[in-house]
């Protein structure tokens, strides 16, 4: 079944709100899978750094002393912010995939939840409530982020089976719904040279949409592709680090609601996640439509 939501600001006066205004919209879901949660927050960028999220079964032994192990491949750059199991690893933009490379050496246990200069991914098992709380996601500022909130049918309940799933520099992606051909497309995916953690058909969702835009398209043309490419039913929510999209497919199944005011744009899969947003009671609300693309950009028109 599976909850998702998503916020884009427009406004920077509610920046310092996005974590805390996410987190209610995202707990307000629970009863729509109860089984592990996350989330991705979009801010935070600052000149010349990017940052890894990793998270580790064993943080205690795993982030013990990670940034001395780090120092030389990083060139002394490497900064670590241990939030229970995850870690944000802050280095210079250069030395990212040196980074990223030498985690696995490092130990086997550290997995990549999200890189690239903005994104951070907060993702476990358990209810939206404690997955929020335990990473203090509510006190979080940011630009625009989204949640997913999980009751898994096809797989394990795992933290690497819980959304968001990352397959791109600042590139994530939630789901609702199944794909059938997704492993068709992984295999084709693969020899592209996508990299793949799990068997979950949303990460092949999201390592589609990477390398569609590894080919120069933006966003909302990569989800365009999707209507094509992608056969099943399912309702995506998508960031990268300027964009905010939503897509669902043809038939249009699963429930999906979105407003859009002045100072944002919201995605919930029902009405009752948006209810406590700034200004909602004048905010312009509809269902989005079947086979089209909802696509906005802090770096481009609206589309």
């Amino acid at each position: 079944m599976c909850g998702i939501v998503g916020l884009f600001l427009k406004d920077p006066a509610l920046e310092p709100q996005l974590g805390a205004l996410l987190s209610d919209m995202l707990i307000t879901m629970t009863d729509r899978g109860p089984d592990s949660a996350g989330i991705a927050i979009y801010g935070g960028e600052a000149e010349g750094q990017a940052k890894l999220t990793v998270q580790s079964p064993e943080p205690t032994s795993d982030f013990a002393g990670l940034e001395e192990k780090l120092a030389e491949v990083s060139g002394g750059s490497a900064r670590v912010a241990v939030k229970s199991t995850h870690a944000v690893i802050t280095v210079a933009e250069d030395r990212l995939e040196a980074v990223r490379e030498a985690l696995a050496g490092i130990s086997p246990s550290l997995r990549v939840m999200g890189a690239g200069t903005s994104v951070e991914i907060y993702k476990e098992v358990g209810l939206p409530k404690d997955v929020v709380a335990r990473f203090g996601v509510s006190g979080m500022r940011g630009t625009h982020g989204i949640g997913h909130t999980r009751m898994a049918t096809e797989s394990a309940v795992t933290t690497m089976g819980a959304h968001p799933f990352s397959t791109g520099a600042d590139q994530c992606l939630v789901h609702n719904g199944s794909l059938s051909n997704h492993n068709n497309l992984r295999r084709e995916l693969v020899k592209k040279g996508m990299r793949f953690e799990t068997t979950n058909d949303s990460e092949v969702a999201a390592a589609y949409l990477t390398a569609e835009m590894e080919t120069g398209k933006d966003l909302g043309e990569a989800l365009t592709g999707a209507l094509d490419d992608l056969d099943g039913f399912f309702t995506f929510v998508v960031g990268t680090k300027s964009g905010f999209g939503v897509l669902r497919d043809p038939i249009a199944c699963k429930p999906a609601v979105m407003a859009e005011t002045d100072q944002y744009v919201a995605f919930g899969s029902e009405y009752r996640a948006l209810v406590n947003l700034p200004g909602i009671e004048t905010a312009r609300v509809w269902e989005p439509e079947p086979s089209t693309v909802y696509f906005w950009d802090h770096d481009k028109a609206a589309a």
